[in-house]
């Protein structure tokens, strides 16, 4: 996909992949700035339940609006390839900065007060993150603290698409209720 053009933005480089999306830095050639776009992959595309809880990832977000969540912008399908256009963030994951050693205390506490002012504010607004892990989390350069990935939340008063006795979200980040 490097190098093509959706709409507005030119895709310049693949930035990750997970279970439920690929997601890709791109420029914004209407606004001239860098967004990160996630895609559903193709194999997924296809289900109408991926497919609802992509968009519901999409709602969900751009609902927020909160300095520790990042920011959605839209929700769009172009050749049937839907994808959000979403804030690009630099910098690193909370995944990657554990790996590179130890994190003085009041670094931690730091960002565990902005993951839980972000969570906060989700929760004032009735959505459920459901998947917050490292990964799960960006540290600009500057120190600040943005949630991402809203794939598996739950919003209250809407419909759920979750199987009775599936299990979503990462084994090793569940409670072992939850893992049982």
């Amino acid at each position: 996909m490097i190098g093509q053009q959706l709409k507005h933005y030119i895709i310049e480089e693949k930035l990750g992949e997970g279970g439920m999306g690929v997601v890709y830095k791109a420029r914004d050639s209407k606004l001239n700035r860098d967004v990160a776009l996630k895609f559903l992959p193709r194999t997924m595309a296809l289900g109408a339940e991926e497919r609802e809880r992509f968009k519901l990832e999409a709602q969900a977000a751009a609902a927020l609006n909160h300095a520790h969540i990042a920011t959605v912008y839209e929700i769009d399908e172009v050749d049937e390839q839907e994808f959000i256009a979403m804030e690009y963030i630099e910098g690193q994951t909370l995944d990657e900065r554990i790996r590179a050693g130890s994190i003085p205390v009041d670094e931690t506490l730091r960002i565990a007060t902005q993951i839980a002012e972000g969570l906060q504010e989700a929760h004032e607004h009735d959505v459920v993150h459901r998947d917050i892990k490292p990964a799960n989390v960006m540290l600009t350069a500057k120190g600040q603290v943005k949630v991402m990935d809203f794939g598996l939340a739950k919003v209250a008063h809407t419909p759920s698409i979750t199987k009775a006795g599936s299990t979503l979200g990462t084994p090793s980040y569940m409670s072992p209720e939850q893992a049982e």
